[in-house]
C-alpha cells in the first residue's frame, strides 16, 4: 500500500484528535499493531480500511486516495477566502456562532458534569437540540451543519468553535474515562449569556436535556442512529434538516395530528 496512505492515516488521526489507542480499540487490534500500520510495517485490511473511512466520515475511495492535504475548512465568519481550492469550505455566520457558543455553555452548565456526557454524547445532544427545534418550529436554532459519521451526527463547526473558546478561556478541555474508555469532556469557564436565547429556545433545550441527557452512551448512540435524518444519509454527508419531517413516532417531537 502506498506510503502516502500511512501518512494520511496519521494526519487524519491527529486532525480528529484521536489517540492511537482509540483507533486500535475501534479496529479491535492492539496499540502496537496499530502503530505498525502508521509506520507502514503492516498492511491495512479491507475491513479495517472501511472502518477507518467511516470513523473519519469519508468514503472508502476517498480514504484510499493518496491526497493527504484535502480537508474540510470551517470558517466562522463570512467574507474570508479559502486558501486551498481542494478544501471544502463551510461558512457559519458570526451571529450563529455566538448562539452556538451560548447554547454549548448552557448545556455544559446543565449536564456537562454527568459521567456519561463526553464529547460524543455532547455531539448527539446538540444534534437533537438543533433538529428537534427545526421539526417543531421550522426554523434553525444555531444553523450548525452536522455530518453522518461512524459515531453518529457530528457538528462540523464544533472543533473550530471549541478552539476559539479555549483561546478566550471560555471553556476547558479535559480527559477522563467512562468505564474502560478514554473520554474527552469540556468544562465551562463562564456562565452562558442567556440574552442571546429566547424563553422558547431555553425551554426547548431544557426539554431535550431532560429527555436524553441521562441515557448511557449505547442508548444515546442507538437512539441517534435510528433517527431518520441519520439513517437516510451516507457516511460523510451533511445531514439535511428537512429530513426531520420524515421521522418515525419514536423520534418525532411534533404532534402533526393537532395541525390537521
Amino acid at each position: 500500500m502506498a506510503k502516502e496512505l500511512y501518512k494520511k492515516l496519521k494526519l487524519l488521526r491527529e486532525q480528529n484528535q484521536f489517540s492511537q489507542k482509540q483507533l486500535a480499540d475501534e479496529l479491535g487490534i492492539s496499540r502496537p499493531t496499530y502503530m505498525q500500520i502508521e509506520k507502514g510495517e503492516r498492511e491495512i485490511t479491507i475491513s479495517e480500511a472501511k472502518k477507518l473511512a467511516s470513523i473519519f466520515s469519508l468514503s472508502l475511495e476517498s480514504f484510499l486516495t493518496n491526497n493527504i492535504s484535502a480537508s474540510r475548512e470551517v470558517i466562522l465568519e463570512s467574507g474570508i477566502k479559502s486558501k486551498k481550492q481542494s478544501d471544502i469550505r463551510i461558512v457559519m455566520p458570526r451571529a450563529n456562532v455566538k448562539k452556538f457558543k451560548e447554547i454549548l455553555l448552557y448545556v455544559l452548565n446543565k449536564v456537562g458534569a454527568k459521567p456519561n456526557i463526553g464529547e460524543t454524547a455532547l455531539y448527539k445532544l446538540l444534534y437533537f437540540i438543533d433538529f428537534d427545534f427545526y421539526e417543531k418550529f421550522e426554523e434553525q436554532l444555531t444553523g450548525a451543519r452536522y455530518i453522518k459519521n461512524h459515531y453518529g451526527p457530528t457538528p462540523i463547526e464544533f472543533k473550530k468553535i471549541i478552539e476559539n473558546m479555549e483561546e478566550k478561556k471560555e471553556i476547558e478541555r479535559v480527559k477522563s474515562s467512562y468505564f474502560q474508555y478514554e473520554q474527552k469532556k469540556y468544562l465551562p469557564r463562564r456562565e452562558p449569556d442567556l440574552k442571546s436565547l429566547s424563553a422558547q429556545e431555553i425551554k426547548h433545550i431544557d426539554e431535550v436535556l431532560a429527555r436524553l441527557s441521562d441515557k448511557n452512551a449505547n442508548e444515546l448512540s442507538d437512539y441517534s442512529h435510528n433517527d431518520i435524518p441519520w439513517k437516510v444519509h451516507k457516511s460523510g454527508e451533511i445531514i439535511s434538516y428537512e429530513s426531520v419531517f420524515y421521522r418515525d413516532q419514536e423520534h418525532s417531537v411534533r404532534n402533526y395530528e393537532d395541525e390537521l
